[in-house]
């Protein structure tokens, strides 16, 4: 349970492999004219145009603001105006531009593609994918091909699943198709396509592609920390651990690929992890990701104070955390502070009362604080999620021991020596001395 909060704390916190792929949303470079402009074009928008061309904004905007004014439905010039305001990164000002050249001129590819690019990039990705998939049907005029291209590749990236967003990899990958049809394939196309196939389930694919760019660009960290993810999830630890130190060789202190590599030698229970930790920490005091996995490695070491003072910490600004509780009520039972442990737990379980662990620790931090129907009750709800073992039945048994409720404490002493086998010699002598007792 530690190790994957862990590695799902670090990956939301670092770009990993399938953030990574996600290629960045930008202005167009230059703004084409709008393919269904049948009007001539008046010199002073042309004068503007020529004025964006050397990026001279307020000359633009100049020539712009008065045409605007006295002819509000030129699709042309708003379309222009709102590539300026874009540009500024003045978005609120540029998607009303390109709204209203789109109202003008519903058929104006540029004035939507270039809005559902500004919207992916707010992250308002519903919106921004209807525009962008009227964009793919419109004609691109003078951008031909390679803009229509751009509209499709911009709807993978909003198709494909990214943390939060499950997304559909089949619909990113016809939608990466339709772009490769249209322009030559990019490095961060065959990126994308690994990161597809790997969330589809295809991870010899997207080893493959992964491999294909690092045959070509050896520095690239996306492929590399791709490809160390893929191996990861397939517990190739030692060869992870090759291709992260070759890579560092040649992109040396990088955030993710040395985190990754911190994980691989925990995962090798090497004793490099931790002090690698310990330095990647001090680097980024402020990684969330780098914390919870230095807080685990130390939990992992029996260093419990030093562990649970990260967990509080980064507990002060995640309070309701659910997973960050039970690790620190982990610590706190390791630290014997009982008491204080349960009501951790306790608050755990209430805010997933889906997570067995949490179910757990209430169990034994009940039983450490004679609350025996406590442990019954949470006992019960564990084994909604998770099977009983020789620890469950003997914490059942004791519980039902001290609410003198004998048939049942007999009947799970009974049920901890089946399972338990020899490996609990203190417990099973006393479940055995109690039997005696409960049995006369």
């Amino acid at each position: 349970m530690f190790r994957t909060a862990v590695f799902a704390s670090l990956l939301a916190a670092l770009p990993c492999a399938a953030a990574l792929a996600q290629a960045p949303v930008s202005v167009p470079s230059a703004p084409a004219a709008s393919s269904a402009t049948p009007q001539p074009v008046a010199q002073q928008v042309l004068d503007a145009e020529a004025a964006i061309a050397k990026s001279d904004w307020k000359a633009a905007e100049a020539k712009l603001t008065p045409w605007i004014a006295a002819h509000p439905q030129d699709a042309r010039a708003l379309f222009d105006a709102g590539y300026v305001a874009d540009a500024q990164n003045h978005l609120t000002q540029a998607a009303a531009l390109y709204r209203r050249a789109i109202a003008a001129n519903p058929n104006s590819f540029d004035a939507r593609l270039s809005l559902g690019l500004l919207l992916a990039r707010e992250g308002k990705f519903t919106e921004a994918r209807s525009q962008l998939a009227t964009a793919t049907s419109l004609n691109p005029g003078v951008g031909g091909p390679a803009l229509k291209a751009r509209a499709w590749r911009a709807l993978a990236q909003i198709d494909r699943p990214r943390p939060g967003h499950p997304g559909n990899a089949a619909q990113a990958s016809n939608d990466l198709l339709h772009a490769l049809k249209l322009s030559p394939e990019t490095e961060d196309d065959t990126l994308l396509a690994a990161s597809l196939a790997e969330s589809a389930g295809n991870s010899a694919s997207a080893e493959a592609a992964y491999r294909r760019v690092l045959a070509k660009h050896p520095k690239s960290v996306r492929a590399n920390s791709g490809l160390a993810h893929i191996l990861i999830k397939n517990q190739q630890y030692p060869q992870a651990q090759t291709l992260l130190q070759n890579a560092l060789k040649e992109i040396p202190n990088n955030t993710v690929l040395t985190a990754q590599l911190a994980l691989v030698l925990a995962d090798l229970n090497s004793p490099e992890a931790l002090p690698l930790t310990e330095r990647l920490h001090q680097a980024h005091p402020n990684d969330t990701g780098i914390t919870s996995m230095l807080a685990q490695l130390l939990y992992n070491a029996g260093n419990y104070a030093a562990s649970d003072q990260l967990y509080t910490t980064l507990l002060a600004s995640q309070p309701n955390n659910e997973s960050l509780l039970v690790s620190h009520g982990q610590n706190l039972v390791q630290m014997r502070k009982f008491a204080d442990a349960f009501l951790v737990f306790k608050k755990a379980t209430e805010l997933d009362p889906a997570d067995p662990n949490a179910w757990s620790g209430l169990a034994f931090t009940a039983s450490q604080t004679d609350q025996p129907s406590t442990v019954l009750y949470a006992l019960t709800m564990r084994s909604k999620f998770l099977p009983n073992n020789a620890s469950t039945y003997f914490l059942q048994a004791t519980s039902y021991d001290r609410l003198h409720e004998t048939k049942q404490a007999a009947l799970y002493y009974h049920r901890f020596l089946d399972s338990a086998a020899g490996k609990f010699p203190t417990e099973e002598w006393q479940a055995r001395q109690r039997l005696k007792l409960l049995e006369k």
